[in-house]
């Protein structure tokens, strides 16, 4: 298993852990949907909270907003609209969260994309 994949698994335990601190259901991890992969799916109250973690050394090459560009935000809505179908769960709304694994810190980032109206 190479060092990246060891370290992005590291950071997903760390980030579900920091999740469920913090009131959080996690419901699913690294679900594999065609053309994209969910790192986290959680319940937060009555919210459907689709989580994409960044593990990182530092912040040499910038924030975990960065490294989210929009074609991985597609992935990730295509991901999600296929958890929806598949799982159907019933939830109030969802919600696209970024959590970025520093070595010193957990940055959680609520509402990081919004996917098109059109989408939901």
């Amino acid at each position: 298993m190479s060092f990246t994949r060891t370290a992005g698994q590291a950071g997903e335990e760390q980030a579900a852990l920091f999740l469920t601190q913090n009131g959080y259901t996690i419901l699913d991890r690294n679900f594999s949907a065609c053309g994209g992969e969910l790192d986290i799916v959680a319940k937060y109250k009555k919210m459907l909270v689709f989580v994409e973690v960044k593990a990182r050394a530092s912040m040499a090459f910038g924030g975990p907003i960065l490294a989210v560009t929009p074609a991985k935000q597609r992935r990730i809505v295509h991901a999600a609209l296929q958890y929806i179908k598949v799982k159907a769960p019933k939830f109030d709304s969802i919600r696209f969260d970024v959590v970025c694994v520093l070595p010193e810190k957990i940055e959680h980032i609520p509402n990081a994309f919004i996917p098109p109206r059109t989408t939901f």
